[in-house]
């Protein structure tokens, strides 16, 4: 496998010792760690080996970014039955160097071990270049939120491969979800006051910063409409009949459908953040509500209702 991870720059000491040494200019280091559970996480009947890999990277690497940083390097721990082709292994690397390879990172070392599925630990390293880390809890009761990054399609991409549709294009988007990783240090330096990746779902999140903050965000609905590729996705699943093998959800109608996947969705892996009112932001970041005094969050001036935040991690879903 460490043939196909090649080192980057940073790298000065690569895999193929008893530890790797990475450099820091900053002298600091943003890190994270993250699992990935088959069964759990991914299944491998929905999923590639490549498609593991660039998961298992991008939900790291979305991390460092999301303080502020620039991602610099993973450790990846892999553990998997000892029939697991050595094919699936080697495309699993390719996975994760070409999402390290995006983000301009590179994978520095690990382990590996046998267990009865596969089951991937990796930390994620990033580098802050000599600014302050952005935290959730800088929010403040004025500024604005912004999104960096889609809403909803990796939700959309799940539930397609859930109703047998694994052919529509929006199933790569929950297989291989695309942060925008430089959009992380591009908050910071446009003075970003709180800082989050989606990976629990946008409300979810958000909740965090708020409870962090001891604020309330407010969204507004008519900028968190439902792109045109959602809303076919969810006409689709809502004509779905079932088989036998597959009975037919609950009718849902498709336009409340797409809302749900951008509101609670998550593994989008966007960046969210608040910024200062009057903050020049540039155009892919797309301004969603503000921030007032209070706490929780709001959509439209109305709460959720309870359960549809996001992804649970202790409870197991939704």
């Amino acid at each position: 496998m460490s043939a196909g991870l090649p080192p980057n720059a940073k790298t000065l000491v690569g895999i193929g010792d008893d530890a790797a040494v990475l450099a820091t200019p900053d002298g600091r280091v943003v890190a994270t760690t993250d699992f990935l559970l088959e069964g759990r996480h991914f299944r491998r009947d929905w999923s590639s080996a490549a498609d593991v890999g660039h998961k298992a990277a991008a939900r790291s690497l979305a991390d460092c970014a999301a303080m502020g940083a620039e991602p610099s390097a993973l450790l990846v721990a892999l553990a998997a039955p000892p029939d697991l082709p050595v094919s699936w292994a080697q495309e699993l690397t390719e996975g994760l160097a070409a999402e390290c390879a995006r983000a301009g990172a590179s994978v520095i070392g690990g382990d590996t071990a046998r267990a009865d599925s596969v089951l991937l630990a990796v930390t994620g390293l990033g580098d802050l270049g000599g600014r302050k880390p952005v935290l959730r809890s800088g929010a403040r009761p004025g500024d604005v939120v912004a999104v960096a990054g889609p809403l909803g399609p990796a939700a959309a991409g799940l539930a397609l491969l859930m109703a047998g549709l694994s052919s529509e294009p929006l199933v790569r988007e929950h297989l291989r979800p695309a942060p925008p990783y430089d959009a992380g240090p591009e908050a910071a330096v446009l003075g970003a006051t709180a800082l989050i990746d989606v990976s629990d779902g946008l409300l979810a999140d958000l909740g965090h910063v708020a409870d962090a903050s001891g604020v309330q965000i407010r969204l507004a609905s008519d900028r968190l409409r439902p792109e045109r590729e959602l809303l076919a996705a969810a006409r689709k699943i809502s004509e779905r009949t079932g088989s036998p093998s597959r009975p037919a959800p609950a009718p849902t109608p498709a336009d409340a459908l797409a809302q749900e996947w951008v509101l609670t969705g998550g593994e989008d892996h966007s960046l969210v953040a608040t910024f200062p009112p009057g903050t020049r932001l540039p155009p892919r970041w797309r301004v969603l509500g503000e921030v007032g005094p209070g706490q929780g969050v709001l959509v439209d001036d109305v709460q959720p209702r309870t359960g549809a935040l996001g992804w649970d991690h202790f409870a197991g879903g939704r």
